[in-house]
Order: structure tokens, then sequence, then C-alpha cells
């Protein structure tokens, strides 16, 4: 599957916002005012952003929660139906365009669109490049039993399990080693 710079950067985006959400009751927000909303922009180069407000952290919180239900779609068909909901919501405008020293690609919030539109439209389109693609599945959670993080797998034979091989899929590696060498010893 060919994925472009900005879907790639669209991908990023979105696992990022879907993982600011609190884990539980007890963990904290990522995105717990407007700074760190403002944060969330500057850091993943969103252009086009105005002012951010309260309004936009509600909105941005809500296709937030949104996002996290694509994850979740047990298939393609509802994966669909949410990106559709989603796209059509932020009033999609596909345009092309070639600022901040990238090429050509495309932009498919209107001008002028709120944040939660923009991340709304750009990343609703990468995610229904997936879906279209047949390649849905990749669309993911860690399966570490105390994470649930959001991520995408790109690996080439689809068989990613862990949001981090580095911390997730490690742990749970010398977990396992651990215990077989218990067991043995024991």
């Amino acid at each position: 599957m060919l994925i472009t710079h900005d879907t790639r950067c669209a991908l990023d985006t979105v696992v990022d916002l879907v993982n600011t959400a609190p884990e539980d009751d007890a963990a904290p927000d990522g995105l717990s005012d407007v700074a760190a909303l403002e944060d969330f922009v500057r850091n993943h180069e969103i252009s086009d952003v105005g002012v951010l407000s309260e309004f936009d952290l509600s909105a941005v919180r809500k296709i937030r929660g949104r996002f996290a239900s694509v994850f979740a779609a047990p298939e393609a068909r509802a994966a669909a139906a949410l990106i559709n909901d989603l796209v059509a919501a932020a009033g999609t405008t596909p345009q092309l365009t070639d600022h901040d020293g990238y090429d050509w690609h495309v932009h498919y919030f209107a001008p002028g669109a709120s944040v939660a539109d923009h991340l709304a439209a750009d990343c609703g389109m990468a995610l229904a490049f997936f879906v279209v693609a047949g390649e849905q599945e990749r669309l993911r959670r860690c399966e570490a039993p105390d994470c649930r993080r959001a991520f995408v797998d790109l690996s080439r034979n689809r068989s990613r399990r862990y949001c981090d091989s580095r911390t997730c899929g490690n742990r749970l590696h010398v977990a396992a080693y651990r215990a077989r060498r218990k067991e043995a010893a024991g």
C-alpha cells in the first residue's frame, strides 16, 4: 500500500490524537486544556489553524472519541460508516496545496475550517484509504494487557501487536521469559 507523506502525517496525527484520551478515570487527559491543544497543533504542524478556544478543545475531544471508535470497529463496514460520518460532518473540500516546503498534496478541509473539522477531514480521509485498500485491520490497539494505545500496523505482514515493541512488546517478552525460567527452576 502506497502511503504518501501527507497521509502518513495524518495517520501519525490521528494515532497521537486518539492516544491523548485518558485510559481510565485516574489517568490524565493529554488534551487537558487549550494550551495542550495548542501544543498538539504545533507539534503535528497542523496548518491553517487560527486562535484556539475552549470550544475548539471540546470539539477536538469529541472527534477524538469518534476516531477511537474507528480503531475499535469490528469490521470494515462499521469503520466506513464512522469515517463517512466524520468526513461528511467536517464539510470536506479537497484542494491541492504546496505549502511550508512540501510538494503538492491534498488538504481535505475547507479553507477557514475549525481545527476539529480540519482533523476530521484530513485524518478521516487517511483512515478511509485503509478501508478502501482492504487494510482496515491495520488500525489496531496494543495487545499488551495494561495498554490499549492505538497504532497503525505498517509492517509488511501485518504482524505488529504492540504500540511500541521496545516498551510494551519487550516488557511482555521479558515477563514471559521470567515465567518460563521460574517454571523450569520450580
